[in-house]
């Protein structure tokens, strides 16, 4: 399945900030092993070599995490693994990556992938990732990757997709209706209930050529990073010229950029298992609970408690009487959460950045 003018660009700048205080600034949820033996970044790098080698991947990341990164990657090239040096969301992102791709390859095809999801069923996984590329390469089309959903959830965006389209391979391709904003609960019981709505993956596949003709048409701040850029991807000018593009950049996503305008999208459905491992609540898919629902990792003692998620992998943590917690220790820092709260931790790291006194635990 290999192909010499297919690449990969993984995204690797999250903080991670729901994985508090596991999760820091300088370790964010990319670099831990959460689930598995390796790091998810390591993971995800992966996942792909079976298509794409280790001289065809190029992570970006945060400048102040290239070190970290390389270290958890030591099969590719420092070179490969690029530093942001200040976040611009995904926009900018995707044109710095479709850059180096371009240096490398103008008629190549590439898949935009991210650094910290969990997949199961890398055959399908494969062979869809595969089936994108070919299609990519040969067609003006912009594609992302949907997963049908397997219960109303409003922490994803969705992609409404409307018929289907000729596909390549075993891969099912539709017309792309519109994307949607993370729901209210009612609302997302809604897009599935409809059963023509699929969870946004973030994973993209497209062409440089058509990545570009899009990009010119309806986000040319963009092209011309790309085209500024070029010249001095390998040099020692690189880094220099970057942060004085991108201090000159917004803050955009790629769904608002460009996927929300383009008419020539499709999505590929994506049949493997896939969790993008959001929050705590997660790790309860990939650890097997005890017989009262309790998802202990490391060193956890229980005693009449039910449904609770107890991470502790230095200390002794111990739960009595107490039912649907996130307890975490780690860094120095003791977390308690109703689980159903995990999204506000986000919130609370928001709030102890602000205090100013607790930069040493985050």
């Amino acid at each position: 399945m290999n192909k010499q003018n297919h690449y990969a660009v993984i995204m690797a700048g999250g903080r991670g900030e729901r994985f508090w205080p596991l999760s820091t600034s300088q370790r964010p949820k990319q670099l831990l092993d959460l689930v598995g033996d390796r790091p998810l970044i390591a993971q995800a790098v992966q996942r792909v070599s079976s298509l794409i080698p280790p001289e065809r991947v190029f992570v970006i990341t945060n400048a102040d995490l290239v070190e970290a990164t390389c270290a958890a990657l030591p099969e590719l090239n420092p070179k490969n693994i690029i530093g942001e040096p200040m976040g611009r969301d995904t926009a900018a992102a995707v044109a710095l990556g479709c850059a180096l791709v371009e240096a490398q390859d103008p008629s190549a095809a590439f898949a935009i992938l991210t650094a910290d999801h969990v997949m199961g069923d890398l055959p399908v996984f494969h062979q869809t990732l595969s089936d994108a590329l070919t299609k990519a390469r040969e067609e003006d089309v912009l594609i992302t990757m949907g997963i049908r959903p397997t219960h109303p959830d409003t922490g994803f965006g969705y992609i409404r997709a409307s018929e289907t389209v000729e596909g390549a391979g075993d891969t099912s391709f539709f017309a792309v209706k519109k994307f949607e904003e993370k729901p209210s609960l009612i609302r997302a019981k809604e897009f599935v209930e409809s059963g023509e709505c699929f969870w946004n993956s973030g994973m993209f596949i497209w062409s440089v050529r058509s990545l570009r003709k899009a990009m010119l048409r309806h986000c040319p701040p963009l092209t011309r990073l790309m085209d500024l850029m070029l010249p001095h991807i390998g040099k020692d000018s690189f880094d220099c010229k970057l942060r004085a593009e991108y201090e000159q950049l917004s803050k955009i996503s790629i769904d608002y950029a460009l996927m929300e305008k383009a008419g020539n999208i499709l999505m590929a459905e994506g049949k493997f298992e896939w969790d993008d491992v959001g929050s705590w609540p997660a790790l309860e898919h990939h650890f097997t609970p005890d017989e009262l629902g309790n998802t202990l990792i490391g060193n956890a003692e229980i005693l009449d408690a039910e449904r609770n998620i107890v991470y502790s992998r230095k200390h002794l943590t111990a739960c009595v009487g107490v039912s649907d917690l996130i307890v975490v220790q780690a860094e120095g820092v003791t977390l308690v959460c109703a689980k159903d709260r995990a999204q506000d931790i986000k919130l609370l790291v928001k709030g102890l950045h602000e205090r100013g006194d607790c930069q040493q635990f985050l």
